[in-house]
């Protein structure tokens, strides 16, 4: 083998080849995670096995000299949040490096939008962030909607708001009882568990599905929401304010969670802000965007809320920021309930929507609409549309570009967990190994929405 630099004797793959050019843009040398990670990448278990005698041959043998630990924390571990590769460079118990790698949940969703028709494609979108389906389709068909210049009926609008922040309330649950138990709190997990399955309960109840729903449509919503829906909803609400002030009792003073989570993970606003964090990881370091206040869409500014905010920028006040964020979805589904408008639940251009089934028995106009979108779908002026919604854990935006015909062009998502990730490293280096599960939670990274 070449005693030349072992990174120069085999070809580098994809994730090589990225670490030396970065380093060479910085103008500085490999760090020993790159150099892993390159290895790792570019050699077979053989030629790493001799690179890493020969290195440790070199390693300089002074006393009180260590070099540092390199692990693979993932793609399956269970506090990854998902199959989630974290390159973590220790010493000792301290993190000095951090490189997450992902991909290993790849999907393609996007091409695939590209190979279905507009309406076929909905059912593709909502499987990114498993976690928020809702706010997958909604920043869907919102940017369809703007290429189409559709009206929405405004009861179609309300049942959006009404169901998208039902499902903030899940997505967020999920984070908190994972998060718990990783801290060692093994009880709030049951607890936030008991009340996302009766909220999967009333997804059932209006889309047929727990999961992955094609409930919203281009034009409003699938069908109305159905009889008794309502009422089960009302006595849920009244119940949660109680079920969130168990929570608190069980962590928010608690000294283990206090110890675990306050000053931990610390970033500066004005670096998320360049990183092009949002969501409640930007809201807990002070800054108050949310874009259901900032640019409002499906009627957001008929509702009062607020907009929980944070200044320590640490991973307590990341969990401070959602558990009140709880409360206030409490606020804005009751606002729905007492103002949901009568009328449509979908347009009725029936050149894009399909007609009611009703009418398929008795119109053959009807059946005839219904036979064209199903098979060859409906038609989208050329252009392009950008639309943004606030999900559960930021800005979910959906750029779509149509050639005029039947299926898109060009389906793009912008999906906060990918971006938000950019973030764990700045959050992580200099922390415990311990901190970085804390870390990565606080993130509430989706890794479905990441990879796509």
């Amino acid at each position: 083998m070449s005693t030349t630099d072992p990174l120069s004797a085999f070809p580098l793959a994809m994730e090589g080849r990225e670490a030396v050019e970065g380093a060479t843009r910085e103008g500085r040398p490999l760090t020993p995670t790159e150099r892993a990670i390159a290895a790792v990448e570019a050699y077979t278990p053989a030629e790493a096995a001799e690179r890493t005698l020969r290195n440790e041959m070199l390693a300089d043998s002074r006393p009180g000299s260590r070099q540092p630990l390199i692990i693979n924390m993932g793609p399956n571990h269970p506090s990854t949040h998902g199959v989630l590769r974290v390159i973590v460079e220790l010493d000792g118990e301290v993190v000095r490096e951090v490189v997450p790698v992902v991909g290993y949940l790849h999907t393609g969703i996007e091409k695939q939008c590209e190979n279905k028709t507009w309406w076929q494609a909905i059912t593709c979108v909502t499987r990114m962030d498993y976690l928020a389906p809702f706010a997958n389709i909604h920043s869907y068909v919102l940017a369809v909607e703007k290429l189409l210049d559709m009206q929405i009926p405004a009861r179609a609008e309300w049942i959006r708001v009404l169901l998208s922040e039902l499902n903030r309330l899940a997505s967020h649950l999920v984070f908190l009882g994972t998060s718990g138990l990783e801290m060692g709190a093994m009880s709030i997990f049951f607890y936030c568990y008991r009340e996302r399955d009766e909220v999967l309960d009333m997804f059932e109840m209006v889309s047929g599905e727990r999961m992955n729903h094609r409930y919203f449509q281009v034009g409003g919503c699938a069908q109305d929401i159905p009889e008794g829906f309502l009422e089960r909803l009302t006595k849920f609400l009244k119940e949660m304010p109680g079920r969130i002030d168990e929570y608190e009792a069980l962590l928010t003073n608690n000294p283990i969670w206090i110890d675990r989570m306050k000053g931990i993970g610390i970033i500066p606003a004005e670096q998320l802000l360049g990183l092009g964090v949002t969501g409640p990881t930007l809201r807990a370091a002070g800054i108050g965007l949310d874009l259901r206040k900032s640019e409002p869409y499906s009627g957001y500014e008929h509702f009062q809320f607020d907009v929980p905010t944070e200044i320590a920028g640490d991973c307590y006040a990341r969990y401070l920021v959602r558990v009140r964020e709880m409360r206030e979805s409490v606020k804005i589904m009751q606002q729905a309930i007492d103002g949901l408008p009568e009328g449509p639940f979908i347009s009725d251009d029936r050149k894009v929507v399909l007609p009611p089934r009703e009418e398929l028995a008795y119109s053959m106009e009807a059946l005839i609409h219904h036979f064209k979108l199903v098979t060859e779908g409906f038609k989208v002026p050329a252009g392009e549309a950008y639309a943004t919604i606030e999900s559960p854990r930021g800005e979910m935006g959906c750029y779509v570009v149509s050639d005029g015909g039947p299926k898109p062009y060009r389906v793009h998502m912008r999906d906060p967990s990918f971006v938000n990730l950019q973030a764990l490293r700045p959050l992580a280096k200099g922390g415990y190994l311990a901190d970085l599960i804390a870390v990565i939670a606080s993130l509430d990274p989706v890794m479905g929405g990441v990879d796509r």
